[in-house]
This record gives structure tokens, C-alpha cells and sequence, in this order.
């Protein structure tokens, strides 16, 4: 969609004075299709968060419900507001009525009290908290109605296109469903246009008026560079979990959706991610055929790779293996080794308007100036945004620099030669 168009849909929602969005996302949504009771829920995805490259995937474009992984997105629209100056942090929201009768995990506020954005979206972020969402939702949408096909639109524009939301909290409804790459597909848009704010999803604590809460993501602080994002739970999702991590200047993203229990989740999203470095450093060093085995199925009860039947539900993940196999990726690969010292750069952000971008590059070159040392600064447009980069550094150097500023909780990727 035309950015101006869309712009017009984002100004009749905040006005809360048309029905367009709502009627485009329905219409949207006829070509979407309802999961079925019998089908497994299991399926999972890994990419490359640099290039978008598909390093695994087991029934990824499969219609699974989001559960609270909605809320990634509920939070990229919020971002986007902060972003564009239509809200800010310290901005006000009544807590209505509708809000406060959401179901559990909630921050149960009564209806007429009033919390910050920013203490909002902490609580989105680390409690997953219903009557947050829905409150975010009205401020930013009228309704969340209208929020929720704010959300969908967004998603298509994003190219999540088996998405369709109806509501910004993830709570059950037969008609919210998405995919695990579509979720990958959001979790990597996030921190590429919204690095500013994507540390949020790092956050493993939050305290509001003297209670503490602990981040529903386990992977954090427990597995070295895990720094997001969400999990979701309902009886009908199963365990989810998008969650991200660097390593060595390297990003990757997993989605699993439809995990029997926690744990099993995240030792599978554990598995994922650390054999999906493994396949990077074996790149690195020269095995460019190098991937994660693409025809994994779902262990059986006794751990066996044996696929299980179709109205099994989902299966216990804890006991997956991930084999290395030399099988062709599905997209091409970057060069891998520098074939000239200086040619190398790192890219730290990518933005919606050049003025962010521009705030950015300053911004690295007076907290990481000996990490960047020469390197040339500039702010490349790219499609409807602008990237913020430093182009010609070494191999090693790019890889260290990147690794300076990770440290930080901040968006760094290494980009190779050509």
C-alpha cells in the first residue's frame, strides 16, 4: 500500500471516526483460513536476522494462533507513534473500563486510573499484560477494533500475509491466527526499524507501585546474547516463543509455536539458535553448503525422528536433536570471507525518517569512536526508510565493533563485501 494511503487509514483510525481499516482487514481476511481443531500446533522457523535467509523450518507458513506473541506488534505500532511523534513516553492513558475487565496476566489497574506509555509498554513487554494492551490499543486507535485492523494492515505491508488480528492482546479468538515465519518476519522488522526501542524486549523485570514481575521469556539471562522478545500461551496455541540472540556480531531469529510445556519450548528455541550459529561459523570458515537439516520431524515418545500422527497434537520438544546436513540453503548467501580488508561495514539501525537515522550515526560515532575508527558514516535510503551505517572496516574489525555495540543492548549487523 502507497505510504500516503496508509497514513490516511493510521489519521481516520486515531480520529475514531471511520470503519475503512476494519472493512479492508475483513476483506483482507477471506483468504485466510481458520486452524483446525486436529491440527498439530508444533512449527518453527530460523532466520538470519542480516539477510532474512530461512536457515530452518518446520511447517512455518502453517495458520497457528499468535497467543501473546500479538503483542509484538501492538508494541511496533506503539513504536512507530514514538517514533513519528503522534505519542510519547510520558503521555497519560485512562484505564477503561473495557480494559480493566480484561482476563489474567493483567497490571490491574480500575477503570478511570492512569498509567504512563512507558509504564505501559514495560508491562506489555515483560508481563504481558492484557488490559495494557487494550489500553495501548484505544490510544492509539479509538477502539481496538480499529487498532486491530491497523494491525493487520501493518502486517501486510510487512509482508506477514497469513496474518490477520482482531484483537492487540493475543487472548483467544478462532479468527487471530499467523504463522511462524510471519512472526519471524515481524521480530526482524521490529528491530530493524525501531532499534531505539527494541531493548524494551530485554527488559527481565519490571516494578509498578512496589510489586516486582519477572519476564515470562526464560531465555533471558540464562543463554548468552538472548536479548527478546515474546512468548504466548493459550490452550489452543500451545507454548510460543520469538526470541532472538547475537553472537559474534551475528543475529539470529526462532519462532516455536505450539510447544507441549515451557521448558520444552525454550530448550527447542535453545537448540535452534545455538546450532543455528553453529551453521554460521562453519560458513565463516569456508563450508558455505553448510545448514540446519531442513527434514527434522517431531520426536515420538521415545525420541525417535519419526513423524507423529496428524490429530496427535503437539509433541514433547525437549529431546530434539538438530543435525547439521550439507544441504543447499533456499537464498543465496553473502560472501562469507573478506576478499579486501576495508570493505567490510556494520550497520546500526534502520529508521522511517532520515532524521533518526542521521541522530543514530551520531550518536555511535561519540559512544563507540574507537570502535568505528575510520570508517566512513552514511545514512542509505531504502525503500520507505533510511539505514544508518559504517562502511569500510575489516573483517575483524566489523565483527568487534559489532560486538561493542550489542554489548550495549543496542541493533548492530555486521554487512560483508558486495
Amino acid at each position: 500500500m502507497p505510504q500516503p494511503a496508509r497514513r490516511v487509514l493510521i489519521a481516520l483510525a486515531f480520529a475514531a471516526s471511520a470503519f475503512t481499516p476494519l472493512l479492508c482487514a475483513r476483506a483482507q481476511a477471506q483468504a485466510l483460513h481458520f486452524v483446525p481443531s486436529s491440527q498439530p500446533k508444533y512449527a518453527a522457523i530460523v532466520i538470519d536476522a542480516n539477510s532474512g535467509e530461512v536457515l530452518y523450518e518446520n511447517k512455518s507458513d502453517s495458520p497457528r494462533y499468535p497467543a501473546s506473541i500479538t503483542k509484538i506488534m501492538t508494541l511496533y505500532l506503539a513504536f512507530e507513534a514514538l517514533a513519528e511523534g503522534r505519542m510519547k513516553l510520558g503521555d497519560q492513558i485512562t484505564v477503561s473500563p473495557r480494559a480493566a475487565a480484561m482476563a489474567p496476566t493483567k497490571l490491574g489497574l480500575r477503570a478511570g486510573e492512569s498509567i504512563s506509555v512507558d509504564d505501559a509498554m514495560r508491562a506489555l513487554a515483560v508481563q504481558s499484560a492484557n488490559d495494557m494492551a487494550v489500553a495501548l490499543a484505544e490510544k492509539m486507535g479509538g477502539t481496538e477494533a480499529r487498532f486491530a485492523a491497523l494491525m493487520t494492515l501493518r502486517g501486510q505491508e510487512l509482508g506477514m500475509h497469513n496474518t490477520r488480528f482482531v484483537n492487540a492482546s493475543g487472548l483467544p479468538d478462532s479468527r487471530q491466527i499467523s504463522t511462524a515465519h510471519d512472526i519471524a518476519v515481524l521480530s526482524r522488522a521490529v528491530m530493524r526499524d525501531y532499534p531505539q526501542y527494541y531493548s524494551l524486549f530485554g527488559t527481565q523485570q519490571f516494578s509498578f507501585r512496589g510489586r516486582t514481575m519477572r519476564n515470562h521469556n526464560g531465555l533471558l539471562g540464562k543463554m548468552p546474547g538472548v536479548d527478546g522478545l515474546k512468548t504466548g500461551y493459550t490452550n489452543a496455541s500451545g507454548f510460543n516463543l520469538s526470541a532472538s540472540a547475537v553472537r559474534n556480531g551475528r543475529r539470529l531469529i526462532a519462532v516455536v509455536m505450539g510447544g507441549s510445556s515451557t521448558a520444552a519450548r525454550d530448550s527447542n528455541v535453545e537448540d535452534l539458535l545455538l546450532t543455528g550459529f553453529d551453521v554460521l561459523d562453519r560458513r565463516n570458515h569456508g563450508d558455505k553448503t553448510a545448514s540446519i537439516g531442513r527434514n527434522l520431524s517431531e520426536p515420538s515418545a521415545e525420541g525417535h525422528l519419526t513423524r507423529p500422527p496428524i490429530g496427535q497434537g503437539d509433541a514433547e520438544q525437549a529431546s530434539v536433536h538438530i543435525e547439521l546436513a550439507n544441504n543447499p540453503a533456499r537464498h543465496p548467501l553473502r560472501p562469507s570471507q573478506s576478499e579486501a580488508k576495508g570493505r567490510w561495514g556494520i550497520q546500526v539501525g534502520a529508521f522511517r525518517q532520515q532524521s533518526l537515522a542521521n541522530s543514530q550515526v551520531k550518536l555511535i560515532e561519540k559512544r563507540f569512536a574507537s570502535a568505528v575508527g575510520e570508517a566512513d558514516s552514511k545514512v542509505e535510503k531504502s525503500g520507505k526508510g533510511y539505514r544508518a551505517q559504517f562502511i569500510g572496516l575489516g573483517e575483524a574489525d566489523a565483527r568487534e565493533a559489532c560486538k561493542s555495540i550489542t554489548a550495549k543492548r543496542m541493533d548492530c549487523i555486521v554487512l560483508p563485501p558486495g
